[in-house]
């Protein structure tokens, strides 16, 4: 029988889990919502005194209560800020844990405090000032109900869901956010599960996306006892889908869910195949962190600047610009007559969108500064990840910029990313895009979560009447050059490179 003991995140107590702990029940589980000192009623503590090691002793106290006996597998789930407790707990009672459940939450490491995994990154600068001129005594106090965005993704709460979020809602003392994790490793081999919620950030298949580019913090995640499940709702499944969270917990249990695919050494990263389409075998030039493609005419040309998406491992070889899909995009520009451009940036991590504006920037100032480039007259083509970059060429286009393009991107960044508040938002700002043209490649089969912000983009621009090309390809993924070389997605790049090109030209 599986024994769940279930930890809540940031600001939510043990009743939080009450439908799911009624479902899991009737299923015929033991459960257990574990009351937090200092959060729960009946668990008061002055909240200077608790830190993360309170709730781990919360949690372990738990354990040691229920015990180990034949038959009854122990389920630690934890969500949000509650994978913190839950993991310490873990790496100390290891012999007694059988599975570890992330539930919609990042991967904590060792020495690093909660306070790392909150998404709004002015509240973590605020709470990390805080902590250094305060110290950890205190609390966080609770979102209203407008607030609770910056924690993650209302996606899925009716409106008595969040009020019932709200009315639930007590303070986070400051210490559980601020003391380090500290684990021995024991953790590491126990069986984990995670569950993504989609319409807080990504899936399962951008994670196997991570693995292939060779990230090294994602090569744990391939091991055959890590599964996977997604559910198609924002951050509080507890509340938004109960039923369906507890089909998802008590599979896990039984060690279903979805593997991730190890990176094979003997086989083609799916990004470094081939480009669909024959283009001339043209050299590149290399300047810095920029290759332009030149093609065989006279004078200044205008030019193609491909940024690619993210984030990429910074340890990640070949680097962007290099990549098939790049350098196949740029030597297509030169074969139209243009200049074809490819760059790296830093974008190794979601809070790099600044470090990567500033990179692409630098990049478009080399560009312009090239006597074979016609400076007013000049492209930007965003992919994927980069897509949130979009939003500074959108909301103050300059006169030199005659298009911007983008292929399967992300368009409003989720949740979980932390910029919701942020200058990358291409959704607000594409209504100040005036006559900039936009062409805009759309994968017919993206995943969910990337294609509600692509059809919220469109929605915003045909409201401010952007001047926007949709480009289809109905049977193409994200990613669709390498994922599928159709001749359907064949004469969609044709068609939208020119579609670019005659924009910069005429």
């Amino acid at each position: 029988m599986a024994v769940f003991i279930m930890v809540a995140g940031v600001f939510t107590g043990a009743g939080v889990w009450q439908e799911t702990a009624a479902r899991l029940a009737a299923a015929g589980s033991e459960v257990h919502a574990v009351p937090l000192t200092g959060v729960d009623a009946g668990r008061p503590a002055a909240s200077d005194r608790v830190g993360l090691e309170t709730h781990i002793a919360d949690v372990i106290a738990v354990i040691d209560a229920v015990g180990a006996a034949p038959g009854r597998e122990i389920v630690l789930v934890g969500h949000d800020y509650g994978i913190h407790p839950v993991l310490g707990a873990a790496d100390r009672r290891p012999q007694h844990v059988a599975r570890v459940v992330y539930l919609d939450c990042g991967m904590p490491q060792n020495r690093v405090p909660a306070l790392a995994a909150v998404p709004d990154r002015i509240l973590r600068a605020q709470l990390a000032d805080r902590a250094q001129h305060s110290g950890i005594e205190g609390e966080l106090a609770p979102p209203s109900g407008d607030e609770w965005e910056r924690w993650g993704s209302t996606d899925g709460l009716s409106a008595a869901a969040l009020e019932r979020l709200t009315a639930l809602a007590v303070p986070q003392p400051l210490g559980t956010l601020l003391q380090p994790l500290r684990l021995t490793g024991a953790v590491a081999a126990l069986p984990t599960t995670g569950v993504l919620c989609t319409r807080n950030g990504v899936g399962v298949d951008v994670v196997q996306q991570r693995v292939d580019l060779g990230d090294p913090a994602m090569a744990a995640l391939t091991e055959p006892q890590v599964t996977f499940f997604e559910l198609p709702t924002g951050h509080w499944p507890m509340l938004s889908c109960p039923s369906a969270l507890a089909d998802v917990l008590l599979r896990a249990a039984a060690g279903e869910g979805r593997r991730l695919r190890p990176v094979d050494a003997s086989a083609t990263p799916v990004h470094l195949r081939p480009f669909p389409l024959e283009v001339p075998e043209l050299p590149r030039d290399r300047r810095g962190h920029v290759d332009l493609y030149i093609p065989d005419a006279k004078g200044p040309r205008p030019a193609v600047v491909f940024v690619h998406g993210g984030p990429v491992p910074a340890g990640a070889r070949p680097t962007p610009r290099d990549w098939p899909t790049l350098v196949g995009y740029a030597r297509l520009a030169a074969a139209e007559g243009v200049i074809g451009v490819t760059l790296d940036h830093r974008l190794h991590d979601v809070g790099d969108f600044e470090r990567a504006a500033a990179d692409v920037t630098a990049a478009l100032d080399l560009v312009r500064a090239d006597p074979r480039v016609d400076a007013d007259r000049i492209a930007l083509w965003f992919f994927s990840g980069g897509g949130p970059l979009t939003a500074d060429w959108l909301r103050h286009p300059p006169a030199w910029l005659r298009c911007l393009a983008a292929s399967y991107p992300i368009l409003a960044p989720p949740p979980n990313w932390g910029l919701t508040g942020s200058r990358f938002h291409p959704v607000r700002a594409v209504t100040q895009a005036g006559a900039l043209p936009l062409v805009l490649l759309r994968a017919g089969r993206e995943t969910p979560e990337i294609a509600a912000t692509v059809e919220a983009f469109v929605s915003a621009a045909k409201d401010c009447g952007a001047h926007l090309e949709l480009v289809d390809v109905p049977n193409g993924h994200h990613g669709f050059e390498t994922l599928d070389a159709t001749e359907e997605t064949r004469l969609a790049l044709r068609h939208a490179m020119r579609s670019v090109v005659t924009r910069l030209t005429s």
